[in-house]
């Protein structure tokens, strides 16, 4: 950041104000949906703290960089959100006649984040006291295990472990003491390791894209075959299938095949679109319209992959994330 460039945004210039925020823009959006669990709020939140910075530059001091300048504001926009917690829904639409689960858990607010918006953050590394890179802290049992802690705990495991700022630099941007700002973490921390414990945390897309291809591959085709034995045999021994926000879920070949089935018995031949979501691999689903030749946007699937099978399916049932993933609302019925 130059003087000259403040200089012009703080005397109106909305090109010097660009040329300020934009870079951290991206960066930011992302902090705000591991936050909030919602990629189309982070992306409104995002466009409220940098409206609020707009209104507010004669409030920077210049003793702070600009880039913590701007996650202040940002995280308590997100936090605020949470609070007011106006754009979630109040109550879950019941699934029809699902199978006995594995394990019910809490319904959490959870979208999958486009890959698409990942790449294009600039590399800025992680503070020196970070904890996980930034894969493991954008992959879904990461972020799905910071929607089951609190508002405050959640800002500050984020701002400490994923973005490495220093607990001095997090009390001012959380307006407390350093003090309670250790006892957030060591809470916030606590639940996350039994959220996601280290060996979930190795579980990840293989580095080789061709392996990676040949399951993802594996799958789709079993998926639009409709062939459930083939889609089990793909699973590791311990694999889970949940479905953000619902509280079901299932683990184990034999559950997991025995709710496919039960599914599959009503949604026959589903059609499968690859994109990708939170660094895994991921595919828009399309449900065929009868007697038409078009199938419809229904959900989205997102992969967690353990070696050559697959840990974890995760899906989402609602298609309203797909302008984001750049996919379409139909696609052609072509059988196969």
């Amino acid at each position: 950041m130059t003087q000259r460039v403040l200089t012009l945004a703080r005397a109106g210039d909305e090109n010097a104000f660009r040329e300020l925020t934009e870079p951290y823009r991206r960066e930011l959006q992302l902090h705000c949906y591991r936050i909030v669990g919602s990629t189309q709020d982070a992306e409104d939140l995002v466009q409220e703290a940098l409206l609020a910075a707009w209104r507010g530059l004669d409030q920077f001091s210049e003793q702070a960089s600009i880039r913590t300048w701007l996650y202040r504001i940002a995280t308590n926009r997100s936090l605020d959100a949470l609070r007011a917690n106006k754009r979630r829904p109040q109550r879950l639409e019941p699934l029809n006649d699902p199978p006995a689960p594995s394990r019910m858990t809490e319904p959490i607010w959870l979208e999958p984040y486009p890959d698409s918006l990942i790449e294009g953050i600039a590399d800025q590394a992680p503070g020196p006291v970070a904890r996980y890179e930034r894969k493991e802290a954008t992959a879904l049992a990461f972020v799905s295990g910071l929607q089951h802690l609190p508002p405050q705990q959640r800002a500050v495991l984020v701002l400490r472990d994923v973005l490495g700022f220093h607990a001095g630099e997090v009390a001012e941007i959380l307006d407390t003491s350093d003090a309670a700002v250790s006892s957030l973490l060591r809470r916030a921390r606590a639940t996350i390791a039994d959220r996601v414990p280290a060996a979930g945390r190795d579980r990840a897309p293989l580095p080789n894209p061709g392996p990676e291809r040949e399951v993802v591959g594996q799958f789709a085709n079993a998926i639009e075959d409709g062939d459930i034995d083939t889609v089990v045999a793909l699973l590791t021994d311990d694999a889970w299938l949940t479905m953000p926000p619902y509280p079901h879920q299932y683990q184990g070949g034999e559950a997991i095949g025995n709710f496919l089935r039960v599914g599959g018995a009503r949604h026959q031949s589903l059609r499968l679109v690859p994109t990708r979501a939170n660094g895994q691999p991921a595919f828009g689903c399309y449900l065929p319209c009868p007697q038409t030749d078009i199938a419809r946007a229904y959900g989205l699937i997102v992969l967690t992959l353990a070696g050559s099978n697959i840990a974890e399916i995760t899906f989402f049932a609602d298609s309203g994330v797909f302008p984001q993933f750049g996919l379409p609302r139909t696609v052609p019925n072509q059988p196969g």
